[in-house]
């Protein structure tokens, strides 16, 4: 039997609705920041993504799903959405059109990752990225507007942790004194953060052995290194948050996986999904713009999971959606009226209200039990001899009336009109 790819997971009917609240939220507030949805291809040039994210990375280096189209193109599913915008952002002139584009997305992203609880291959992001303005007023927007949608999922269990990743300038200088302070400590990390020293030392910080985090524990931090420019930007940032009542802590060693962020960089993690526990994260990517060959462009944004996101819900018990239901099930008193009871429903339909039937021949007794299984509002009985004067009996299956409608009435009968 084929079955689905490791790593990929259906969502299915009985799980949608949960999706569909959350998505729900993540629009509103959205739309509540004046954010406009964007939409890309679901692959792009693998060199936007290995310019962008960064050859060094774990994910363009060990993760990206890469192939060749029959063109000889390597072309990569996205792993991340940043790169996608910043590309469709250049290539149609968005700041042109306006001189700050606020653009937010919900979609699916691909990782050759292990699979574990909360990290899939093919997992679900939204984020929003702001292109036009260096202000830490955007900065701190970010973040605000990832707390609202995971505050108004109910999460209470929520940690903000913001850092500065300052300027490549500050940063260049910070990394010369991380590796004159791993000199001598070189023998203790793992073989991984041995190569990073080389590619990607900022990345030692990341790492979960417990050798690399006791070395790392007393290395030097690039918050003490910052320039005058990354610290006032910092400060104002935590200042906003703190006059717009979000909580925060710093976190020195919050440095990011990806190569394109300069100064604010933040996560924010639950203490309900165990080692998976950044729920979303961001920051400032003031240089991209320009990387990608657009006009020099200062920009910010984020990006959560949205299934680590229902892992932290479910743990926390924090939203229950609605039971599903429909207004009316049409009960077929006899088969030969089967294409009558199609026409009325469809007519029914025609007016936004919710309809179903039996297509498969069932009897009355077991119409009746789909009817409340898909908690139906309204039953109707089609057939008998109501049905030649025009009259169909419906019942009310919350109180458990039952009176004579005629079909003409239907509509506003079930629409309580």
């Amino acid at each position: 039997m084929i079955k689905a790819i490791k790593g990929t997971k259906d969502i299915l009917p009985d799980s949608i609705g949960k999706w569909k609240y959350v998505e729900n939220i993540i629009s509103s507030v959205f739309k509540y920041y004046n954010y406009s949805e964007i939409r890309t291809p679901i692959f792009e040039e693998t060199l936007l993504f290995a310019r962008g994210i960064g050859e060094a990375t774990d994910i363009v280096g060990k993760e990206m799903y890469t192939f060749e189209d029959r063109s000889k193109t390597s072309v990569t599913l996205k792993p991340e959405m940043t790169a996608s915008v910043v590309r469709a952002f250049i290539e149609h002139s968005l700041g042109k059109k306006h001189s700050l584009n606020k653009l937010y997305y919900i979609s699916p992203m691909f990782r050759q990752e292990r699979p574990q609880a909360g990290r899939l291959r093919e997992f679900h992001q939204f984020g929003a990225e702001a292109l036009g303005s260096s202000s830490p007023l955007l900065d701190v927007e970010m973040i605000s507007m990832a707390y609202d949608i995971l505050s108004g999922l109910g999460l209470k269990d929520l940690t903000i942790k913001i850092n500065s990743l300052g300027t490549p300038e500050s940063r260049k200088n910070y990394t010369q004194k991380l590796r004159e302070y791993l000199k001598d400590k070189k023998h203790l990390l793992s073989g991984e953060s041995k190569e990073r020293i080389d590619k990607n030392i900022l990345r030692i910080f990341d790492s979960k052995i417990d050798n690399d985090i006791e070395v790392m524990k007393d290395a030097p931090l690039l918050l003490d290194f910052l320039d005058n420019e990354s610290k006032d930007n910092f400060e104002h940032v935590k200042s906003l948050l703190t006059s717009s009542n979000i909580p925060f802590e710093i976190d020195a060693s919050l440095l990011r996986g990806l190569d394109y962020y300069t100064k604010t960089t933040f996560e924010i993690i639950s203490g309900k999904v165990g080692s998976q526990d950044a729920l979303c994260g961001g920051g400032r990517y003031d240089l991209l713009v320009e990387q990608f060959g657009g006009e020099p462009t200062p920009g910010t944004g984020f990006a959560a999971g949205i299934e680590r996101i229902l892992i932290a819900c479910e743990k926390e018990n924090s939203f229950v959606v609605p039971e599903s239901s429909i207004n009316l099930y049409i009960v077929c008193l006899e088969k030969m009226l089967i294409s009558k009871a199609y026409e009325l429903a469809q007519s029914i339909r025609r007016n936004n209200i919710c309809v179903e039937m039996d297509y498969i021949g069932r009897s009355v007794k077991a119409q009746m039990r789909e009817a409340n299984k898909l908690n139906s509002e309204f039953v109707l009985f089609f057939g008998g001899e109501e049905y030649s004067e025009g009259k169909v009996q419906l019942k009310n299956m919350k109180n458990g009336t039952q009176e004579l409608v005629k079909i003409e009435n239907l509509v506003n009968k079930i629409s309580g009109d």
